[in-house]
């Protein structure tokens, strides 16, 4: 066993603090990962402190991950020692279920593995993920990182990236399309800068008026405060396509009332409460309504060679993981832009 380090919440209440625990040691299609930076994601809040009630403790959170190849098993052929690879959200599946055939494997109909708070195949060991100094992962389910991109920047496109980019490129968002994205966060902001970067028209819809200087760098063409519901009146009808990113309650159908005929509204965010969506919210202007989560491996390796391409990658402010629990409460209050890294050196 490979005797790792890494921060972990011990109970719901409890502030994450250091943990050691064990690896195993990397099989014959194993890849051993020396983690550099790891992405802090809203989720990993949510799920150390259970507020999803599916936690399984002790945690170690991170699905955002960036590291180097230390290691391959024999029998590993898409990656050497010394490479920059990656870990997204989930390190296993069935591998023979319908989805998982046709490279979806986050919708695995048996057993996905999540990278923490999950459980392995056996359905019984506990995954610990990347708030720690090392990973073991099979090729299969590890990403080829870019180079020409700081890897400090690219972590959140394991997560923040490919949430948003999947339903950009499911629902064919493009030049001459009108495109909305509600809220400017580390989804939102991951939003503008791929629907800009494929040439269509954003708008970014926020409560807050001083994150306008922000959206238009990031590459938005306009900016409405949604405070004022009359700002949103001259809109009606006018939107190709609507990128949902918010997680808090909030009126579903005032933005659905954007959408043109046959526009799509896609939710990625994940409130707590449901919302109510009267049907002819929907039935008017033929308006679609639709979820997405984060992309298949081979949909996330798409992601990272386009943002690679086309010079994409997240906002970040690094920090060391001694900060991680004041990370945390400034990521509630919404201070940080737009995501927080933890460089794993400090470890």
């Amino acid at each position: 066993m490979l005797k790792t380090r890494g921060y972990a919440a011990e109970a719901a209440t409890t502030p994450l603090a250091p943990f050691d625990f064990d690896r195993r040691e990397p099989g014959a299609h194993d890849v051993l990962i020396e983690i550099l930076y790891c992405g802090v994601c809203h989720s990993d809040i949510h799920q150390a402190r259970n507020e999803w009630e599916n936690s399984i403790y002790p945690m170690v959170p991170g699905h955002e991950i960036v590291g180097r190849v230390a290691r391959v098993g024999a029998e590993v052929t898409r990656f050497k020692e010394g490479d920059l690879a990656g870990v997204g959200c989930f390190v296993e599946s069935c591998r023979t279920c319908e989805n998982c055939k046709e490279g979806e494997e986050q919708h695995c109909l048996t057993h996905l593995v999540a990278t923490y708070n999950g459980t392995e195949r056996d359905e019984q060991t506990p995954t610990y993920g990347g708030y720690s100094n090392q990973i073991v992962v099979d090729e299969n389910y590890t990403l080829k990182i870019p180079s020409n991109l700081p890897p400090e920047n690219v972590a959140p496109l394991l997560c923040a990236g490919i949430t948003t980019y999947s339903p950009l490129r499911r629902f064919n968002v493009g030049a001459g399309q009108r495109v909305g994205v509600v809220g400017l966060g580390g989804l939102g902001h991951m939003g503008v800068k791929l629907a800009a970067s494929m040439g269509a028209e954003v708008t970014v819809f926020s409560t807050s008026q001083s994150k306008e200087e922000d959206a238009r760098r990031l590459g938005a063409h306009h900016f409405v405060v949604t405070k004022d519901p009359q700002n949103l009146e001259p809109l009606a009808g006018k939107f190709h396509f609507i990128l949902d990113t918010v997680s808090a309650t909030h009126d579903l159908n005032m933005y659905l009332n954007l959408l043109r005929r046959d526009g799509t509204m896609v939710l990625v965010g994940a409130p707590e409460k449901p919302s109510e969506v009267p049907a002819f919210s929907l039935i008017t202007n033929n308006r679609k309504l639709a979820g997405s989560m984060i992309g298949g491996i081979r949909e996330t390796q798409e992601m990272l060679d386009y943002c690679a391409e086309r010079n994409v990658s997240s906002d970040v402010e690094v920090i060391p993981i001694q900060q991680i629990n004041e990370a945390y409460e400034r990521t509630i209050k919404g201070d940080v832009r737009y995501r927080f890294v933890i460089d794993m050196k400090s470890l």
